[in-house]
């Protein structure tokens, strides 16, 4: 059996690629896909931006809290002075009702007590105060026996806190009718140390009536008159801001002063 020899046809002419003289050759190179993790300034820099934003964010949702307890607290205590009018600072009995008015005031107030650790603070409580409502009284055979039903006049109440010293002074002012309108006043001097980030305890130091006029009329009930006003004990400061102090005594008493403007 013969081989048969098979022709590849010859190419036309017009189908031959033919490239000009001195025409460069362009050569196309494709660029390999960027790698992430080749770029880590600019991923830093997205978390860096992203966290600042965050704690901008959270600045600003810290200062609506501030402010928003910044308004509670003014609006109870403005609640708490219109609710202390006309009871004399609570020292001769209060209505039940409006006693237990003042106490819910005074626990909300302390709850939103803008100074955390009062004694770590106590640049807070140094100074001149006026002490506006008390749960301590004076009542029944006591009143009688001190004088202050009609002949004497309780006036007010100052506290004086040096926090370089360790010393507090207390002081009460009384006015007596029949003696020409004499007044006078008893002077407590005291001692305190911190005991913990909100209570201090206090030590009785001195006491004394002034003038000697004022001190014949009490000299009789000197001992009541001490046991009544005598600080002694630990005091826990529950509430103090720029302009209002409460506090509670070893004896369950409840204390309200207002700063005394220089």
């Amino acid at each position: 059996m013969g081989t048969k020899v098979i022709h590849r046809p010859p190419i036309p002419a017009s189908h031959v690629l033919t490239i000009p003289p001195n025409k460069p050759i362009v050569t196309i190179r494709f660029r390999e896909s960027p790698n992430p993790l080749s770029r880590p300034r600019r991923l830093s820099s997205h978390l860096s931006v992203k966290s600042e934003n965050s704690s901008d964010l959270a600045s600003a949702a810290a200062e609506i809290v501030t402010e928003e307890e910044s308004c509670k607290r003014t609006q109870i205590k403005q609640n708490l002075f219109a609710a202390l009018q006309g009871i004399n600072r609570g020292i001769f009995g209060v209505e039940s009702a409006k006693k237990c008015e003042i106490q819910n005031l005074v626990l909300l107030l302390e709850s939103l007590n803008p100074t955390a650790q009062p004694t770590h603070s106590l640049e807070k409580v140094a100074g001149a105060w006026k002490l506006i409502y008390s749960t301590i009284t004076i009542l029944g055979s006591k009143r009688t026996k001190l004088g202050l039903r009609d002949f004497i006049t309780l006036g007010d109440f100052f506290q004086s806190i040096n926090i370089a010293e360790g010393k507090a002074v207390n002081v009460v002012r009384f006015s007596a009718k029949g003696l020409n309108l004499l007044s006078g006043q008893l002077t407590i001097e005291a001692s305190f140390k911190i005991a913990s980030k909100s209570r201090v305890d206090i030590s009785y130091s001195k006491s004394v009536i002034t003038p000697d006029q004022l001190m014949n009329v009490f000299r009789k009930n000197y001992h009541l008159l001490l046991q009544i006003f005598n600080p002694e004990g630990w005091l826990e400061i529950t509430y103090v801001d720029d302009s209002l102090r409460i506090g509670r005594d070893d004896k369950g008493n409840i204390f309200i002063l207002e700063r005394v403007k220089s």
